[in-house]
């Protein structure tokens, strides 16, 4: 049987003169505390995440989320990093923003956050008004980018997205105008496609935040062998350089004096 521990979140504060608890804690808030959580101990790809159980209890209020405790151990040692350096840079972004996120609520409603875990001699890390856990500005930069994959959704009510299936990040969401979709023909669903966008990168890693995106163009994408063209591109190659080459004296300037 999988071993299980948990993290728990606790939110000191009060709601006008009444101290915090379960019984005038807002379901909204609820919902944040969730989304960011599950941020805190899966930053990335969430399809093959364990499952997370979830309760609330008095003191102000507790959350307290379940899971494998391989991921536990893992959160703790981020903890633990987050306290001794006293910064989140160094977080991966789904993680960050999290952090980001619970140090808006502890500034805006003059909350204490508390953050553990359930192993014996845990990291604690507290967020409130007075802490500044936000990344460093400076450190994310404008770039470009071209993701080739498939499109797997497209479109939104308000604000419109097109995802993306890349072998290399997964599935990504780019925002995108609703007026492009509204005057694309063709069903872009289930299609290989190339989209160049724009976005912010970590100017050290080369992280993709992968939240800043945003759509430019769409550009065709045909990812198949094409044995014709290849034999092309080896005909024309023959019929120009590799035609004066020849291949004994080649080899031997090569090998350079290897053979003397």
């Amino acid at each position: 049987m999988e071993k299980i521990g948990y993290i728990e979140i606790q939110i000191t504060g009060s709601r006008g003169n009444l101290d915090l608890s379960p019984d005038n804690y807002d379901i909204r808030e609820i919902i944040t505390i969730l989304e960011n959580a599950e941020k805190l101990l899966y930053p990335g790809d969430k399809r093959d995440r364990p499952t997370i159980s979830y309760k609330i209890e008095d003191g102000s209020v507790k959350h307290i989320l379940k899971t494998s405790i391989q991921y536990i151990i893992g959160f703790n040692a981020i903890i633990g990093q987050v306290v001794q350096v006293q910064n989140i840079d160094f977080l991966d972004i789904g993680t960050a923003k999290a952090f980001e996120n619970i140090q808006d609520i502890a500034t805006k409603k003059n909350y204490t956050f508390s953050i553990r875990t359930s192993l014996d001699n845990t990291n604690e890390v507290k967020l409130d008004k007075t802490t500044h856990f936000y990344r460093t500005e400076a450190v994310w930069a404008d770039a470009e980018f071209y993701f080739y994959g498939k499109v797997t959704n497209a479109g939104g009510k308000e604000k419109a997205n097109v995802h993306i299936f890349t072998e290399e990040l997964g599935t990504i969401r780019i925002q995108t105008p609703i007026s492009f979709l509204e005057r694309y023909d063709e069903n872009l669903l289930y299609k290989n496609f190339g989209i160049r966008a724009t976005g912010k990168q970590h100017s050290e890693t080369g992280e993709i935040d992968t939240s800043s995106l945003q759509f430019i163009e769409l550009v065709d994408y045909q990812p198949k062998y094409d044995e014709h063209y290849l034999n092309s591109l080896r005909d024309r190659a023959k019929k120009s350089w590799l035609g004066t080459i020849n291949p004994d004296k080649w080899l031997k300037e090569i090998r350079g004096g290897y053979d003397a």
